[in-house]
């Protein structure tokens, strides 16, 4: 059976723009989306910071379809429109079976649930909203991105807190190589920026007050955002067959836990992670070139992410372009590793490391090549997407370029 999967098309959107092309123009360019929430129901968190989408792009849904949906559902319908369109995806009777959706979400539908707390516990309301329950679910973003161009193949929701949109990505590789499908669209979506959401970050204590500064000496922290980004994931012999253009290729993909702590990061699952993707793709440490780090601005993630890169990648570590673009697209959760799947794939395709964007000072116990600031020209023909999240599940994704 054909093991190799290829993208044939992204879509996406986030505080940095609202299609995968601006997105990329904006990493490229280290242009932080970073800035005050101007959500009007955030009530007294109006003084935090966020990438905030400011405004919706046209989506061509109607009302009836968006009514249905919470924002991250709606987020990750748009962003899999998108990914079809740019794919030139044609969806009929012939292939509807063929062709599925798996989209990772950190969290839930926390609009719908925050609006129905206030609602009844605040203005008096006597019942909950009628869809709230269809709503709010975890699995929602899969079931909407399915019913929009109507997949009929494996769909279901990916929920591993800041992993789950490379664990979504590592999943829909493993239905088109077990043969399930032909064609998955995968990614993922989140929209945290409510009060509930946010005061529960807040009291972790581990929210910057300024702007997020990966690998930073000076780091206060990780800044939240929103959005969602999708990809059109097919088996080589089908885009081929149909004449697709082809983006990159999905290499493999390493999967690991650290059974450790709910909320304190480890070395050993990071390892274990990339050095698994490592072996699924068939590569050697020294193939790869660029490495997106989870990098989220904390000081033990930032810390501990390096050391594991060090153990995995040796002498080789020096030598490898790192960036976090959460520097400049915020941490967005579930949606995350899928906004950085474009990096890496837009990285590939035209040469250019995107840099860490607010970079101030050396840290002496993160001292690779980490990008400062500036965007760097560079031949690349593989990269690692790094996602390690809360509860100690981690993912990794390598590309490769075709």
């Amino acid at each position: 059976m054909d093991r190799r999967v290829v993208i044939t098309g992204m879509g996406g959107l986030c505080g940095l723009g609202t299609n995968h092309t601006s997105i990329w123009e904006a990493m490229r360019e280290g242009r932080s989306a970073i800035g005050p929430i101007a959500n009007s129901d955030l009530h007294e968190l109006k003084g935090m910071i966020g990438a905030e989408i400011k405004a919706l792009p046209e989506h061509g849904l109607n009302s009836k379809q968006t009514n249905s949906m919470d924002r991250f559902s709606l987020l990750a319908v748009i962003a899999a429109r998108e990914a079809a369109r740019h794919a030139e995806l044609s969806i009929d009777e012939g292939n509807t079976y063929r062709i599925g959706a798996m989209v990772g979400v950190g969290v839930c539908g926390w609009e719908a649930i925050e609006g129905n707390y206030r609602a009844l516990l605040l203005d008096g309301a006597r019942r909950a909203a009628i869809l709230t329950a269809p709503k709010v679910m975890p699995s929602a973003a899969a079931a909407q991105v399915s019913m929009s161009p109507g997949l009929r193949g494996p769909v279901f929701g990916v929920t591993s807190a800041c992993a789950s949109a490379n664990h979504a990505i590592a999943s829909a590789v493993d239905q088109i190589r077990l043969g399930r499908a032909d064609v998955m669209l995968a990614g993922g979506s989140e929209a945290p920026l409510v009060w509930g959401v946010l005061k529960s970050w807040e009291a972790l204590r581990i929210l910057a007050p300024d702007t997020c500064r990966p690998f930073s000496a000076d780091r206060k922290g990780v800044v939240l955002g929103e959005g969602a980004a999708m990809a059109v994931l097919e088996s080589y012999q089908h885009a081929a067959r149909r004449g697709a253009t082809i983006l990159a290729e999905i290499a493999g993909a390493g999967l690991s836990a650290d059974a450790f702590d709910i909320v304190a990061p480890a070395v050993e699952g990071p390892v274990a992670a990339m050095r698994a993707c490592l072996s699924d793709a068939e590569l050697n440490a020294e193939d790869v070139d660029y490495l997106n780090a989870h990098g989220t601005g904390t000081r033990a993630n930032d810390q501990i992410e390096t050391a594991a890169i060090k153990r995995v990648f040796r002498h080789h570590a020096n030598s490898m372009s790192v960036s976090s673009t959460k520097s400049v697209h915020a941490h967005c959760l579930g949606a995350s590793s899928a906004l950085e799947m474009i990096a890496c794939v837009m990285a590939l395709r035209e040469g250019v490391v995107p840099p860490t964007a607010n970079y101030r000072e050396p840290d002496p116990a993160c001292d690779l090549d980490f990008t400062p600031n500036v965007p760097r020209e560079r031949k690349l023909h593989v990269a690692l997407s790094n996602a390690f999240a809360m509860g100690g599940t981690n993912a990794v994704v390598a590309f490769k370029r075709v």
